[in-house]
């Protein structure tokens, strides 16, 4: 068991994430985590829940989280890990090894790191630090001053132990890792003078004098512009020593602006105390392996990555969705990288619609397109991102022998090699916002597209992403689908049961598509003929798959990714008549708790199994529901079903 605060708060087993419930519960866990093995009285845990005055029952809604996260634990089996959460009068305590939290292994591993005393020891022990950071610490839990200032504190941390491994690698000599590690840093935290300070330096030593200037200057802007302030003593410090040096014709390679690191680097400087022209262009981390000058960068651009998949076929409508996309991800105003997630339904037609937008405005982009199925709702296990890195990386023209071997460190190549490319990457299927994070580049002229059948509201509140949502087709684009892949005579034959049969596919994409296979193979077919054939619900799912392709297919990806608990809701809900229910039908129909009942609701709506139409009013799909009680009957409703 191993619990998560470098990142959103989780607790994992072996058996995966346990389910940890609303935003107030995972902040009493991570509360207590803060200081494990130590008494957290219940006053604290209340002001610390609400920013505002808590109200009259904040005593019994805390009771109530403990109580939840207490059986959460013992359900996930706490004891054989000594982990006990205890009451002690008005306070609480979670007893556990503080090994199995993540930011404890983080702080030892820290300290065990000699940046300069054993670089070679310490970059391995830091890049293993660094690597337990999944995201902003304490993702998902409340936005209270305490949490705030917890969460500061980590991530300060963090950034200490970033710059620590950007000295390792400079006493090393190895300045293009330094400075592409300092790149990242510098660009999320652009009023770190330390952080700048550290990266003009390593810039420098690289052979990148104008690049380390340029930050000077642009950090000198942004301070005047924010805070109305100069630079301070290190940053003014660092930007005299490197003019000092360029003035004496001193070898950027020796690193002059700090104590010399040494040796062959010097041999890479140009009698006049300048870096070869090649270099002077450089990002982090793309250093010519062969010495190729201007000549070569211009043939590489030539040869920018286009991996897009080919356009969908038959692509109609969804012009409010395109036109909402364009307005995301050309939108520089922000100085950030603009960040869509388009997401829906299984079926509805996510990755066609950022697939189309992306041809469309592909000449937008002109140093590449770079494209990944993360596989979150497929087949197997997700896409490691070490996976999708390396082919990035591969894409973008960086010899394999100099791809990382670590997600971590791979990722901060990535963004420093397109810090100031006009890219555009499409990432599809992604089934969480950690899984997205490492991909995304940093560059204001780059633009990333998510697809997911997740909302991933963890991009929207860490990353600024701006969700695109997909929504069912209406009689009038579903028979205008069905016409492009028909052919308009055969649908105008008869529009009753063209609207029929977008009514039985509940309007998704992909559902009429596999309908329209099965008119394709069958020519004398009328569409009436196929809309009687799926009035059968017993018939239904099946007529509507095509050998590798089917709403069923699609679905049951989507249910293996829920808890179990959240499957026998699903599957309970498969009892309403109509489709149509609140949260108290719900817990009655599943024979849940009210509380967690909503929770369970809140996940399903997330994961667009059902449609929160308005306050406590949910909808589930006709074909959802028919496929849920497949499940359901295939189980044999053991133990009574959903509702035990």
């Amino acid at each position: 068991m191993e619990f998560s605060m470098l990142g959103p708060v989780a607790v994992t087993t072996g058996a995966g994430e346990l389910p940890l419930g609303p935003a107030k519960r995972r902040s009493v866990l991570a509360l207590l985590l803060l200081q494990p093995n130590t008494t957290v009285p219940l006053e604290q845990l209340i002001d610390s829940l609400w920013e505002d005055e808590p109200p009259e029952h904040a005593r019994t809604v805390v009771q109530g989280h403990v109580s939840r996260l207490r059986a959460t634990l013992a359900e996930g089996g706490a004891a054989a890990y000594g982990i006990e959460l205890t009451t002690h009068g008005s306070a609480y305590l979670l007893r556990l090894p503080e090994e199995l939290i993540d930011a404890h292994r983080f702080g030892e591993l820290v300290a065990l790191a000699r940046p300069e005393a054993a670089p070679g020891d310490a970059v391995p022990l830091l890049r293993e630090a660094l690597g337990l950071w999944r995201g902003p610490a304490l993702t998902g839990t409340v936005t209270s001053p305490p949490f705030a200032a917890a969460a500061h504190a980590l991530e300060e941390r963090r950034l200490t132990a970033v710059e620590a491994l950007a000295r390792a690698h400079g006493t090393l000599g190895e300045h293009e890792q330094a400075a592409a590690i300092l790149y990242s840093a510098a660009v999320s935290h652009p009023l770190r003078e330390g952080l700048i300070a550290a990266l003009m330096r390593a810039l420098f030593r690289a052979g990148r004098q104008s690049d380390a200037l340029e930050w000077f200057h642009r950090t000198r802007r942004l301070l005047n512009e924010e805070l109305g302030v100069d630079p301070g003593e290190r940053l003014s410090g660092a930007y005299e020593e490197i003019l000092r040096a360029e003035r004496e014709g001193t070898s950027a390679a020796k690193g002059s602006p700090a104590p010399a690191s040494g040796g062959a680097d010097g041999r890479q400087a140009s009698a006049g105390g300048t870096a070869p022209a090649a270099g002077a262009g450089r990002v982090p981390g793309q250093a010519s392996a062969t010495g190729a000058g201007p000549g070569a960068r211009e043939g590489a651009a030539r040869a920018a990555p286009r991996l897009l998949p080919r356009p969908p076929a038959r692509f109609l409508g969804r012009d409010h969705q395109l036109a909402a996309l364009t307005d995301v991800l050309t939108d520089h105003t922000t100085g950030e990288s603009p960040l869509a997630v388009v997401a829906g339904p299984a079926g509805v037609g996510k990755t066609a619609c950022a697939v189309q937008w992306a041809h469309l405005h592909a000449a937008a982009f002109p140093d590449g397109q770079l494209f990944a199925d993360l596989r979150g709702f497929g087949e197997g296990d997700e896409a490691p991102a070490a996976e999708i890195l390396r082919d990035f990386l591969l894409a973008l023209g960086t010899p394999p022998e100099r791809v990382p071997g670590s997600a971590q460190a791979a990722s901060a190549l990535f963004r420093s090699l397109v810090a100031e490319r006009r890219l555009l990457v499409v990432l599809d299927n992604a089934r969480s916002s950690a899984q997205v994070r490492p991909l995304l580049p940093g560059g204001p002229r780059c633009a990333t597209v998510v697809t997911s059948r997740s909302r991933l509201d963890g991009l929207v509140a860490t990353d600024c992403a701006r969700p695109v949502g997909i929504q069912v087709l209406g009689h009038e684009e579903g028979a205008a689908l069905l016409g492009a892949m028909l052919g308009p005579e055969r649908v105008a034959e008869d529009p009753a049961a063209a609207r029929e049969l977008v009514d039985l596919c509940d309007g998704l994409p992909l559902a009429l598509r596999a309908a329209a296979a099965q008119l394709t193979a069958r020519p004398r077919w009328r569409l009436a003929r196929l809309a009687a054939a799926l009035r059968d619900e017993q018939r239904r799912l099946a007529l509507l798959s095509a050998e590798d392709t089917g709403i069923a297919a699609a679905l049951r990806m989507s249910v293996a990714r829920l808890s179990a608990d959240d499957a026998r809701l699903l599957s309970a809900l498969a009892k309403s008549a109509d489709g149509h229910l609140n949260a108290s039908v719900a817990a009655a129909l599943a024979g849940y708790d009210p509380e967690r009942t909503q929770d369970g609701l809140d996940r399903l709506a997330e994961m667009h199994l059902v449609d929160e139409e308005a306050t406590d009013v949910y909808t589930i799909s006709t074909l959802t529901q028919l496929f849920a009680r497949d499940e359901r009957d295939e189980r044999g409703e053991k133990g009574g079903g959903a509702g035990k």
